[in-house]
């Protein structure tokens, strides 16, 4: 249960390098316990954002404040209390993997055992692994292993799942739902629509340096995503008739496919209409709008 202490709070951001305005105008908030995403695309101005939460990244502009502190002034006092899985990291090749997570680890004794982090993420026979050894995934999965050594009340992810394969992704959505059931905020810097659907409990998505729309994924989705679209053949007849069932918008047809748009219980006028007009076909179906078709709507490009 989220307790609607805001852990975040962003008034307005800007940053800028030089003459380039890398993030113009970015307001939000993050709750304590939850998921919390960062959509965008590529240059948005994303990991900018995440990288002045941190302090990283000096800012021009705003009020930012991270669990009560100002990244700017505070930044030793954030960077005690958060953990950090940052886009681009490194350790020395010839670093084991015990030996990051024993260093990690001892950073704040009381934190969790190092030795259940890298078998939580799949490294265990990978502990006298050396870094430089490991595959872009494994390394992956312990910039995050490394990010929780701390036990933080906040961890940043930025493209966490990046490298992993579809089995391990899945694995680490679970973890991440884990490390938020046992009270840790997550925010989450994804370009995978499926997993900000999947693990977001509200998002925001960014596009050239402005926030374009926060809420809920399924909130976004009904908001801009463009309804309901209900797709099937019928062998080139005309049915623009169509128009007048209840709940429809707007009928496309090309050759022979229809695809109805509407809302609501669109599916159940269109199928009744069809069947009273003799017409049964066998490809009858709904497919809802996703997150992905939202982000297209929103920015105008794929990730």
């Amino acid at each position: 249960m989220l307790r609607n202490v805001p852990v975040i709070s962003v008034a307005h951001l800007q940053k800028r390098y030089g003459s380039f305005t890398a993030v113009s105008d970015v307001s939000f908030h993050v709750e304590e316990g939850e998921i919390f995403g960062i959509l965008g695309p590529n240059g948005a101005g994303k990991t900018t954002t995440v990288e002045s939460l941190q302090g990283l990244r000096s800012v021009d502009g705003g009020v930012v404040s991270v669990l009560g502190f100002d990244p700017v002034t505070h930044a030793a006092e954030i960077r005690r209390r958060i953990g950090s899985q940052l886009q681009e990291s490194a350790l020395p090749d010839r670093m084991k993997v015990w030996e990051a997570a024993d260093l990690f680890g001892s950073l704040r004794p009381t934190g969790p055992d190092w030795h259940e982090l890298i078998a939580d993420w799949g490294l265990a026979e990978k502990k006298d692994a050396r870094f430089g050894s490991l595959s872009g995934g494994q390394q992956q999965r312990l910039f995050v292993a490394l990010a929780l050594a701390n036990d933080p009340q906040l961890v940043f992810l930025d493209e966490m799942t990046t490298g992993l394969d579809p089995a391990s992704r899945r694995v680490a959505w679970d973890l991440i739902r884990q490390i938020r059931d046992r009270g840790t905020t997550v925010v989450l810097v994804t370009h995978f629509m499926d997993e900000a659907e999947n693990l977001c409990d509200r998002l925001i998505v960014v596009d050239s340096g402005r926030v374009v729309a926060t809420g809920t994924p399924q909130g976004l989705i009904e908001e801009y995503g463009g309804g309901v679209r209900v797709r099937f053949s019928n062998g080139g007849a005309d049915l623009d008739w169509l128009r007048e069932v209840p709940h429809v918008h707007d009928v496309a047809r090309e050759r022979d496919r229809y695809e109805v748009r509407g809302d609501g219980p669109v599916l159940a006028h269109v199928a009744a209409a069809l069947v009273a007009h003799g017409i049964a076909p066998v490809d009858l179906r709904q497919e809802r709008a996703t997150l992905e078709d939202v982000f297209l709507s929103l920015t105008g490009e794929a990730e």
